[in-house]
């Protein structure tokens, strides 16, 4: 009877070890399955890369025991400091070089199709900036010129006499050219010029 009694728990303690390692095993298992379904595709170098990465939410125990899930916000906001440089670099917002009394100016005195044009405005001494969307081959259009005489209109309010203004195109290969300028008292007209060929 007692040799009976000691292989039955034998077999019982066999049994929990044997479910035990089938229990992480599973687990094993499952953790390696999810490893790979975040890592494939971030290992694929065909793969676009995605705009904006958002880590999974942490599930949290709410009072009555179940599991919740907080929701995520996958917006893109230009909050972070590689934001800001890269609206520096290219003048496509405002930034610690910015002139906030000639954006003032501007926004209060013009509110038109060619005002939404301007997108950061910086001031050097006598020289003006209007950092522009227009594209690289809108030199001497109508809406830069048009900047360029506003911009001339801010510096004489301000009392330069030698005033110099650049309308600058959005930021491309080519970085920001000039669109149109001023380039002090003799000059009287924005329109870029552009030397002869010899």
């Amino acid at each position: 009877m007692a040799s009976g009694l000691a292989r039955s728990r034998g077999r019982r303690r066999k049994r929990r070890a044997r479910s035990h390692v089938v229990e992480v095993s599973l687990g094993v298992a499952a953790f390696a399955v999810g490893a790979v379904a975040i890592a494939w595709p971030l290992s694929r170098s065909d793969a676009a890369a995605p705009a904006h990465v958002v880590a999974a939410p942490t599930p949290k125990a709410s009072p009555a025991g179940e599991l919740t899930v907080a929701s995520v916000d996958t917006g893109k906001k230009a909050t972070g400091k590689r934001d800001k440089k890269a609206a520096e670099e290219k003048a496509s917002g405002p930034s610690k070089y910015t002139d906030t009394k000639a954006e003032a100016y501007f926004r209060s005195r013009w509110n038109d199709k060619t005002a939404k044009r301007v997108k950061d405005i910086r001031t050097t001494g006598r020289y003006l900036r209007i950092y522009t969307n227009l594209p690289e081959n809108a030199d001497n259009s109508k809406a830069a010129i048009t900047l360029c005489k506003r911009g001339l209109e801010y510096l004489a309010e301000r009392g330069e006499a030698n005033p110099v203004v650049f309308v600058q195109s959005r930021f491309g290969e080519n970085g920001n050219p000039v669109l149109a300028n001023i380039l002090g008292p003799d000059d009287d007209d924005c329109r870029v010029t552009y030397p002869k060929p010899k």
